[in-house]
């Protein structure tokens, strides 16, 4: 059997939303290990001047705790 956490995390990206999800997977993944999924809650940007400067992200990481 194995069992599952799931943390939230925030992340952002000058390139785009899907950019910004693998960026909170990498870092996640410096302390978190056994990592199974994403799921993206929230999608929002920065604009200034008419750009978009900042894609955000929120996001569920789900992960399996070893026994």
């Amino acid at each position: 059997m194995s069992i599952m956490k799931v943390i939230e995390v925030l992340a952002n990206s000058k390139v785009s939303w899907e950019d910004a999800a693998q960026n909170a997977v990498k870092e996640a993944s410096r302390t978190v290990k056994n990592i199974r999924s994403i799921y993206i809650q929230d999608h929002s940007a920065s604009v200034e001047k008419g750009k978009i400067t900042q894609y955000r992200i929120t996001a569920k990481v789900t992960f399996e705790i070893k026994g």
